[in-house]
């Protein structure tokens, strides 16, 4: 595959993400069960996936996907889009307006461009890989707030209730160093919202690379930084714990708060 535009496909790929969008007015879905009654999927995600799908792959032929819903794994492309077509399905189903479409584009081991759209609030995120980040086509960067400053973004691991302990044990010592917690209930706003200042600090246990991959563009074109649980490189293709902070020392910080419980 020969290589591509980024800019333009950034400007064709907004307008499929917000035609994306249109099913999610829609009042009426059916929910179904996945892995158990944490983990649920609406007739909304799926339709959502399929659109964008097919959209993509009409601009970009022979690209790959990484999808979350119905298990559609299709790797094989040196370009490959990540999609979570409602980050925030609980929220969701629940009329909360905390829930996102996320596409990021993944070119070797490095996302290049992605988009994280959240319908409710029309807050359109957007970065292209050494140009930036944008909300609504305006440019973000994250704050300057030290540590002890900081809110927190996180969550239990709630589709691995066996980690809670340790999840709860990191948020209270982050709590106890930091100024407070937030929990919105959908991983990429939370990182977008970190990407433009919102919060400073976030973890999660555990995550699939549909929850941050798109995200973690956006944060990182904004001046954000993050790895997973023990301080290395992201992996964007297998589930992953991931940190995130505004900055190097913070993020330095909250790896040795991780480490010090997970050791134990």
């Amino acid at each position: 595959m020969e290589k591509i535009n980024l800019r333009e496909l950034s400007d064709k790929l907004e307008d499929i993400v917000r035609d994306a969008a249109k099913p999610v007015y829609d009042a009426t879905f059916d929910i179904s069960l996945k892995e158990g009654f944490a983990n649920i999927v609406t007739s909304t995600d799926v339709a959502v996936q399929e659109y964008l799908r097919k959209e993509l792959t009409k601009v970009l032929p022979g690209c790959g996907f990484l999808c979350e819903e119905e298990d559609f794994h299709n790797l094989g492309s040196e370009y490959t889009w990540i999609i979570d077509p409602i980050d925030g399905t609980a929220n969701y189903s629940r009329k909360i307006d905390q829930c996102a479409i996320c596409v990021g584009l993944k070119y070797g081991k490095d996302i290049v461009l992605s988009a994280v759209y959240l319908p409710f609030t029309d807050e359109f995120f957007s970065a292209i890989k050494g140009k930036g980040a944008f909300l609504n086509g305006r440019s973000i960067h994250v704050s300057e707030r030290p540590f002890q400053d900081s809110i927190l973004c996180t969550a239990l691991a709630v589709y691995h209730k066996q980690y809670a302990r340790v999840c709860s044990a990191i948020i209270v010592d982050t709590f106890l160093q930091c100024n407070d917690i937030r929990r919105f209930g959908a991983a990429a706003p939370e990182i977008c919202y970190l990407a433009m200042g919102r919060c400073e600090l976030y973890f999660e246990y555990l995550l699939s690379p549909w929850d941050f991959a798109a995200a973690s563009l956006i944060l990182s074109e904004a001046g954000g930084v993050f790895c997973d649980l023990r301080g290395k490189k992201t992996d964007f293709l297998h589930p992953t714990g991931f940190l995130a902070a505004n900055s190097r020392k913070s993020l330095d910080r909250l790896v040795e708060i991780v480490q010090s419980h997970i050791e134990e």
